[in-house]
């Protein structure tokens, strides 16, 4: 009995130590552009049954409920939450905010593609539109010519670029999951496909449910630092009991030491 006791508050223990890193990984990037929280879930692990429910009693009686102890909890999953970030002007003539569903989609150096909803966007020298991290942005985007008077970009991701010969478009696609909380975290604002996310769709922004653009504006992280507060306040206080349970259980494991002196 005492080592069920322990089993089960240390597992409680440590799944509020990984509540506690989720917490304080989504505080510590609550001014990270397009980032998005995590939720920690939780599940109860395998019950031991000592008596089963309907099990016969004799002269044709049934017991009405079973008796089941519990092995404690355990990490179900750490899902991103994709609400919508506050959107936030910046005037800057490269900076795109996707108001909706959708991410760009990213070439990263060993020639793979990743996804985000960073839309902090810059012009390498030759042109192309690359993260802060210089990886190529796909998603449709042309070269920005190094004459260039300006760039202005619609809701609908027409691009127009202005040069002194004259204008050149082109055309901003987007690209959405089935299953976004699939994806898998890369960081550097960055995530990539997996079997659970299922494959990408392309798709014009404003259009069949995708997202639309806004030029000059990025989106801000989706925590809440209130939230976020009280969340940690209550993981540390379901550490505080599991780990009181281990100290009752040392206790009690004293006291039965105790009894053949």
């Amino acid at each position: 009995m005492i080592h069920r006791i322990l089993q089960a508050a240390s597992s409680g223990m440590y799944a509020q130590q990984m509540n506690l890193n989720t917490i304080a990984n989504n505080l510590a990037n609550v001014n990270t552009t397009g980032f998005k929280k995590n939720k920690i879930e939780f599940q109860d692990m395998l019950y031991q049954k000592k008596r089963m429910a309907g099990a016969e009693q004799g002269a044709g009686n049934q017991v009405p409920a079973g008796v089941e102890v519990g092995n404690g909890t355990q990490v179900a999953s750490t899902a991103k939450i994709f609400t919508q970030g506050q959107l936030t002007q910046t005037g800057e003539k490269m900076d795109i905010a996707i108001q909706g569903d959708g991410f760009l989609e990213v070439q990263m150096p060993d020639g793979t593609n990743a996804y985000t909803r960073d839309g902090g966007l810059k012009v390498s020298a030759n042109g192309n539109v690359v993260t802060n991290d210089g990886n190529q942005i796909l998603s449709g985007f042309g070269t920005i010519p190094p004459d260039a008077q300006g760039v202005s970009i619609s809701p609908e991701g027409q691009v127009t670029v202005q040069t002194p010969g004259g204008s050149q478009n082109f055309q901003i696609q987007l690209v959405r999951f089935n299953n976004p909380a699939g994806l898998t975290a890369i960081g550097q604002n960055l995530y990539q496909e997996t079997e659970a996310s299922g494959a990408p769709t392309l798709g014009t922004p404003g259009q069949a449910g995708f997202g639309s653009i806004l030029q000059n504006y990025l989106e801000t992280s989706n925590v809440n630092v209130a939230e976020e507060m009280v969340n940690m306040i209550l993981a540390q206080r379901a550490y505080e009991v599991s780990a009181k349970a281990i100290q009752t259980s040392d206790q009690l494991l004293e006291m039965t030491n105790n009894l053949k002196r």
